[in-house]
């Protein structure tokens, strides 16, 4: 009962952290990108390397576009729009961003992809465009409510818990693993610079 009244105040608390962005139409049809079959889904999962807990999770769904669902997250590039932690425009070079602004010296990466059908994926893309802006701390649970909910995925846990997202997503038939890491500083932010430049991705 306590741990229930904990997770309710948390809800409380971080609900007023949402932040709902919607950009406009033409700037997403203009960035739009097709990498075209095959189609996949690929978790994302930020660890501690100090603590090794869990500390961010993502989907990156590669249908009839490539997006990426980056729920309460801080990342964003002026030249991407953005629709509710719904990041358009997710070409190899705006992905490498990406990875980059979250792997670092105290932080790894964990990339898993599943190759799934169009229908699938089109499920997914529906799903992340529908569910709206993700209050703080709320990465893996808006993460894992998604996933969940389409064929294929059912096995994966609801939870708050991003490397127990990620473990469930790696016991998947076909799942491809790989950690990224990085000798990044801790502070990261020159990543942020070099993007707010407004430099055009190609």
């Amino acid at each position: 009962m306590r741990l229930l009244l904990v997770l309710i105040a948390l809800l409380g608390l971080t609900a007023c952290g949402a932040e709902p962005k919607w950009a406009p139409q033409d700037q997403v049809d203009a960035v739009r990108f097709v990498e075209g079959p095959p189609n996949y889904i690929t978790l994302y999962t930020v660890v501690n390397k100090r603590t090794g807990s869990g500390a961010h999770s993502a989907i990156l769904v590669n249908g009839s576009e490539r997006l990426i669902f980056d729920p309460a997250g801080t990342w964003y590039h002026p030249k991407l729009p953005e629709r509710n932690d719904v990041h358009f425009g997710m070409n190899d070079k705006a992905l490498a961003f990406y990875i980059d602004y979250h792997t670092r010296v105290t932080y790894d990466t964990i990339e898993q992809t599943v190759y799934v059908s169009p229908e699938v994926a089109e499920q997914v893309l529906a799903r992340v465009k529908a569910y709206g802006a993700v209050p703080k701390a709320m990465c893996t649970q808006a993460t894992s409510s998604i996933l969940r909910g389409v064929p294929g995925f059912e096995s994966l846990p609801q939870t708050f818990y991003p490397k127990k997202l990620s473990a469930a997503f790696g016991k998947l038939p076909g799942v491809t693993t790989r950690v990224i890491t990085d000798d990044d500083d801790d502070d990261n932010h020159g990543v942020l610079l070099v993007q707010h430049d407004g430099t055009p991705l190609p």
